[in-house]
């Protein structure tokens, strides 16, 4: 147990950190440690539990809160519809973006190999711990505070999920809402880091020449629609999608009458 309190010492303050950001404060600090635990560093240090275990746990109560909110929020939506639901929003792609919001990445306890081979960027390591996190939460809490945690992070997908097909498309949404708002396009800057085999991307998007949200991933597509999803949930939260600081819509008329958006164009 000293040494494992040892090896974990460096990852001490990402721990904290996560645990801010999870907004709960452990009792068994332990049980975070175990939940960033890979297999990888386990096999280096010895004799020490991975997060394996809590990942099963936890897959078990993510998709019991997802199916359970749905359930309750949406009383008119058949089963089939509510099985997609939750098949949209409980998945390692989704999961992974979950993590890259928590910044989960720095906390994780990986082996030296997993390590130098970009593991703290893989998606199924992050998704993977994202559940044991949520196990963990489960264990140390109880019920309210693991389904507290889990729609926090996943309120907003849930609600896309629901809204039918077309709803995961952020920068299709994004798009409408400024345009509508506006009659501008969102700009998008995308810059790539990384090795070719573990290559990252970020992406900007801008509203009215302000960044509205920041978002990574493993091809350029997912890191603007990461970023487009974040833009998008910060305008329609802001009095229906209004930008702030934008002023009016600039709106042509015909006889009196709108006719729509004016584009100005997208650089």
């Amino acid at each position: 147990m000293g040494d494992r309190h040892r090896a974990a010492r460096p990852a001490a303050p990402a721990l904290k950190a996560l645990a801010v950001r999870l907004d709960w404060d452990f009792n068994d600090a332990n049980l975070l440690v175990q939940a960033v635990s890979h297999r990888s560093w386990c096999a280096e240090k010895g004799a020490v539990p991975s997060n394996e275990r809590l990942e099963f746990l936890g897959d078990a109560v993510l998709g019991l809160v997802v199916a359970e909110h749905c359930y309750r929020a949406y009383p008119e939506m058949p089963e089939g519809a509510l099985a997609k639901v939750r098949a949209a929003v409980v998945n390692t792609t989704v999961l992974a973006e979950v993590a890259l919001s928590l910044d989960l990445g720095p906390a994780l306890l990986l082996g030296r190999g997993e390590d130098v081979s970009g593991g703290r960027a893989k998606a199924s390591i992050l998704a993977n711990a994202v559940e044991a996190i949520i196990g963990a939460v489960y264990l140390d809490g109880g019920w309210d505070v693991a389904s507290r945690v889990v729609l926090d992070i996943l309120d907003d997908r849930i609600a896309l999920a629901s809204a039918g097909p077309g709803s995961e498309d952020y920068k299709t949404r994004l798009q409408e809402v400024v345009l509508r708002r506006i009659g501008e396009l969102p700009r998008y800057e995308v810059e790539g880091t990384g090795p070719d085999h573990a290559r990252r991307y970020r992406a900007r998007v801008l509203v009215a020449g302000s960044e509205r949200g920041v978002g990574e991933g493993r091809s350029k597509k997912d890191a603007e629609q990461a970023a487009a999803r974040l833009a998008w949930a910060v305008l329609v939260e802001t009095d229906e999608g209004q930008v702030p600081g934008a002023g009016p819509v600039d709106q042509p008329t015909e006889n009196g009458e709108p006719v729509g958006p004016r584009v100005r164009g997208s650089a």
